[in-house]
């Protein structure tokens, strides 16, 4: 992003304490602990009956320009439609535990978990997860809940991998480019993965995805992509017979029913924060996500 003088609200993941609401609101209460996804939406329009809140025409994303969910407090548009309460969690006496694998159900469990959806992930399947962040992470183990048999995780660093391994990866490839290509191929008896689970968005990680797919099989992109076009000739996917799916996670649709597993203690996705920091160490934050020194972190107030 650009410099600016005098910044920008930032971040799209929360959960809080309802402290105020509008008149027309009629589904939280102050004292309420919610959940916000990234996008709001009124989950009332076809679009959203669909299941595609990121795409509610009435709706929109959170982050700079429109209002960052990083901050002491936050306002919430379309409440009614976008929150979703948490019942029976009291903030103070809550598990930390707990209360980090909420707030993964905000976006990122719950992306990972829209991967592995669109890709239609099924019982005794294969799956090649690329990209070993949260997101990725999110996405072993929602395929791993999903049935899947053999679960390749192309990432490259130790600790991350490590959890990934943890939560169903049942191989690692570091290896990048043809070269880890080659090595998902191996592992695979030269047919590649039924299912491809993109969370990274760079071009090269696309590569990767058509040429570790099986035929007939699916990709799946959640990571937002750096880049406007991407072939889709016979060489990537046409001649596999391959399809391509993914986009935006519409976390609200999920949300109800993630919400109730991990209450319930059968998810428990919270493991990808590594810190917890204060609003005024999120530069700190930040940099240390992009140097790769931590993997998700997590700011209380």
């Amino acid at each position: 992003m650009p410099a600016s003088e005098h910044g920008a609200a930032m971040g799209h993941e929360l959960i809080g304490v309802v402290e105020e609401v509008g008149s027309a609101v009629a589904s939280v209460g102050v004292g309420d602990v919610v959940i916000v996804p990234f996008a709001y939406s009124d989950n009332s329009c076809p679009i959203c009956l669909d299941g595609f809140h990121t795409a509610c025409p009435h709706g929109g994303f959170f982050g700079p320009g429109t209002g960052g969910l990083q901050a002491e407090l936050a306002r919430v548009p379309l409440a009614d439609g976008t929150l979703v309460k948490v019942p029976e969690v009291d903030p103070a006496t809550a598990d930390d535990g707990l209360l980090a694998s909420l707030l993964t159900l905000s976006d990122v469990y719950l992306t990972g978990y829209h991967a592995a959806h669109m890709a239609d992930v099924r019982p005794g399947q294969s799956v090649t997860v690329i990209g070993d962040g949260a997101v990725g992470l999110s996405a072993v183990l929602a395929a791993k809940r999903m049935g899947a048999e053999q679960i390749i995780l192309m990432g490259r660093h130790r600790a991350r991998t490590d959890l990934g391994r943890e939560w169903g990866a049942t191989d690692v490839v570091a290896e990048r480019g043809g070269e880890g290509v080659a090595t998902v191929l191996e592992l695979t008896g030269g047919l590649g993965t039924h299912a491809v689970l993109e969370a990274v968005g760079h071009m090269p990680a696309y590569e990767q995805a058509y040429g570790v797919v099986r035929p007939g099989g699916i990709i799946s992109r959640v990571g937002v992509p750096q880049y406007e076009s991407a072939p889709v000739g016979f060489g990537s996917l046409f001649g596999k017979n391959v399809r391509l799916a993914g986009g935006p996670a519409p976390v609200r649709a999920y949300l109800e029913q993630a919400v109730r597993d991990v209450l319930a203690g059968d998810l428990a996705p919270g493991a990808v924060f590594d810190r917890t920091i204060g609003i005024e160490d999120a530069p700190k934050g930040y940099r240390e996500m992009d140097d790769r020194e931590a993997l998700k972190v997590m700011i209380e107030f």
